[in-house]
């Protein structure tokens, strides 16, 4: 036979029950704050092998140096126009499905595996920032020997200026942090302008392309469907008015409006970049993380005297200082690209503006039709009142013999009366018809 609990141990049992329900609740709270933000982002470094990694946001904005407002554009449950926004460490992008983060050394995309268009991007991608697929570019020595007096530290820049009679050649390459220094032999004055080997485009600017490559073939993709669907509809429509060909222009329409948008923004957006140097410079990521390398590697004690040097230069010349802080930044590769896409989208987005136009035209012709079909129709309505109206008039006789009255004309009994007066009253209303039609023509209110 069992024992029987006391109530001291009740109490204690409840307790203890109490407290672990307690200690659950707290648990389940600590883990869905735990898992607040996370999400699956796809990371895509410069090797091109991609894998998934599970961050909250806290940890990306530590990761790129990015604020939260910037990872706000990239949620997909918000709406946000198009934009790629340059900052310190990072570039922002967002064009119409590809929300990503680029960095000098990888790209951070929002996984979205159940879109097939996403699912091509990232092979592209994946092709174009591995580092034997990228886009040469020619650089020649004047064009590097300026970066180098424009970018590099004051303790580098003296000693290049100090060699006399040689040909300096400054290589930055998008995957390392190392700039080096290169002497040639003397030259004649007769040679012209030495340029270097085909390079590669930085590892953002290759990202960047691949964004850009996307969103332009997407709209260029929609832009074309909507010229095919919409130049038979609006012909079909010209040559038949009818309730359903009317719907069909007017969602092709709607469509039209939106895809123009988009197209708008994306082309905006572009010319903002090109339009800004500054904007520009922000975006060369390696060429920030090269000189951050250099300045945390460089020693301090070889130097110091060249430091001390370029010092007293600018205390006595205040004037040289001015003007190389006013030197325009090198983004000639980064305009060569924004332009290139910037031409393609403007193509896209004047296709959608001549098809907006024969859209106008097709209205004013179907405007111009309903006009002249409104036209007819009143026209007959006016001929139609006038016949009534004389017609009116006949009855009226007819009316005026049908009454119940002594009238002497018929007490001879014979029909011959009767027949002219019937006569006489139909050819008087066909007479004043005809009048009422000419006076209509004459003053061009019916068609002659």
């Amino acid at each position: 036979m069992a024992a029987r609990r006391t109530p001291m141990e009740d109490e204690e049992i409840g307790k203890a029950g109490m407290c672990q329900s307690s200690t659950n609740a707290n648990a389940q709270a600590q883990a869905r704050r735990k898992g607040f933000g996370v999400k699956v982002w796809l990371v895509v470094p410069e090797t091109g092998h991609s894998h998934l990694e599970e961050v909250d946001k806290h940890s990306i904005m530590t990761r790129t140096g990015l604020p939260a407002r910037d990872l706000r554009a990239l949620d997909p449950m918000l709406s946000y126009p198009s934009s790629i926004l340059g900052r310190e460490r990072a570039i922002v992008i967002n064009l119409e499905d590809i929300k990503a983060v680029i960095t000098a050394k990888e790209v951070l995309l929002i996984n979205n595996r159940s879109d097939s268009l996403f699912a091509q991007f990232v092979q592209d991608l994946q092709t174009r920032v591995s580092s034997n697929n990228g886009a040469p570019l020619q650089m020649s020595k004047e064009k590097d020997t300026e970066f180098a007096a424009n970018h590099l530290p004051p303790s580098l820049r003296s000693p290049l200026n100090s060699i006399k009679g040689t040909s300096e050649s400054i290589n930055i390459f998008s995957d390392t942090s190392n700039i080096d220094v290169k002497e040639d032999s003397h030259k004649s004055s007769d040679d012209g302008p030495v340029a270097l080997a085909p390079k590669q485009l930085p590892f953002e600017f290759r990202a960047l392309e691949a964004c850009l490559e996307s969103a332009c073939r997407c709209l260029e993709s929609e832009t074309r469907i909507l010229e095919e669907e919409a130049y038979p509809a609006l012909d079909e429509l010209t040559s038949q008015i009818s309730t359903l060909n009317l719907e069909r222009v007017r969602q092709i329409k709607s469509r039209l409006v939106t895809l123009s948008g988009r197209v708008q923004k994306v082309r905006d957006e572009l010319e903002h970049l090109l339009d800004d140097d500054n904007d520009m410079a922000e975006m060369y990521l390696t060429r920030k993380l090269a000189s951050r390398s250099l300045h945390q590697s460089s020693p301090t004690t070889e130097v110091s005297s060249v430091e001390e040097d370029d010092y007293r230069a600018e205390d006595s010349n205040s004037e040289h200082t001015d003007i190389s802080t006013a030197v325009k930044p090198d983004v000639v590769e980064l305009e060569m690209l924004l332009e290139a896409y910037f031409a393609q989208i403007d193509g896209a987005l004047q296709k959608l503006s001549d098809l907006s136009e024969y859209v106008g035209d097709t209205e004013d012709c179907i405007n111009i039709m309903l006009d002249d079909k409104q036209n007819q129709l009143l026209q007959v309505t006016v001929i139609f009142n006038t016949a009534n109206m004389i017609l009116n008039a006949g009855i009226v006789v007819v009316a005026l013999f049908g009454m119940n009255i002594h009238i002497s004309l018929f007490e001879n009994g014979t029909n011959r009366q009767f027949w002219e007066i019937a006569l006489g009253t139909l050819g008087g209303c066909i007479g004043f018809y005809v009048i009422a039609l000419g006076l209509g023509k004459k003053r061009y209110l019916l068609p002659s």
